[in-house]
């Protein structure tokens, strides 16, 4: 569980990052901190009034926690192709979220998918498709329902989980404005 202090620094450079982003200016200087130096996959989900604004991310640790909150945040603002780019008007009424993941693992058997613990990571044929865990919580899925919906999210068939795909889980902590 990471401490208040640091959580409050995680949405600061992530909320920063998006107004930077929005505005155009130069992202902000990442804090040369130990937190945000550690290696981390991590995805900037944006909300406003209750509805998904826009989510990007990196799942793999390959880079620094902070680097990859900035790249993130100002992405999920004004990249996602599921969404117009976010309005300086909207800033004030986004929430923001980050969450920080642990190292995928590739799992061979369905049954030790947890949802709501436990984010999914499809992949078949060069698709790939990817859900936090939170998702499966907030729409109620089953586990079968997760996983086709991470199939689909691939635009894989539903089924391809039971036809050779490849599974990873990973572990998400949410830090919420």
């Amino acid at each position: 569980m990471t401490p208040p202090e640091d959580r409050a620094a995680i949405l600061s450079l992530a909320r920063t990052s998006v107004e930077a982003a929005v505005h155009g200016r130069s992202a902000p200087a990442v804090p040369m901190s130990t937190l945000f130096r550690a290696r981390a996959g991590a995805f900037v989900t944006l909300t406003m009034a209750g509805e998904l604004r826009g989510c990007i991310g990196r799942p793999e640790p390959h880079d620094p926690l902070g680097a990859v909150i900035v790249e993130c945040s100002g992405a999920a603002a004004l990249q996602d192709p599921r969404f117009r780019p976010v309005s300086p008007g909207e800033l004030a009424r986004l929430a923001i979220d980050v969450s920080i993941l642990t190292c995928p693992r590739r799992v061979n058997d369905p049954d030790g998918i947890v949802p709501g613990r436990h984010g999914l990571i499809i992949a078949k044929d060069g698709r790939r498709g990817l859900l936090l865990p939170q998702v499966a919580v907030e729409w109620g899925w089953t586990r079968e329902v997760f996983l086709a919906q991470t199939c689909r999210k691939a635009g894989l068939p539903s089924g391809a989980w039971r036809d050779g795909a490849e599974m990873y889980v990973f572990e998400a902590e949410v830090i919420t404005e």
